[in-house]
């Protein structure tokens, strides 16, 4: 079902995008982006899980510019 799909979780660092992250890390999801305000968390996560198939951006879901770049 989610075989070469991408997935974006926003609020990726927080508890619930931790969990979605865990849930479909070992899936054949072809990426997941980890969308957040949180350098610092990501940079966390990013050390942690250290998967090229994480991929991490910045930015705020309130700011349709970033968005935007992000679905595409």
């Amino acid at each position: 079902m989610f075989k070469n799909k991408i997935l974006l979780i926003t609020g990726g660092t927080g508890s619930f995008g931790n969990a979605v992250l865990d849930r479909f890390l070992d899936s054949d999801i072809k990426e997941i982006r980890i969308f957040s305000r949180d350098e610092k968390k990501q940079h966390d996560m990013r050390v942690a899980y250290n998967n090229p198939k994480i991929k991490f951006y910045i930015g705020d879901v309130r700011d349709y510019r970033v968005r935007s770049e992000l679905m595409m």
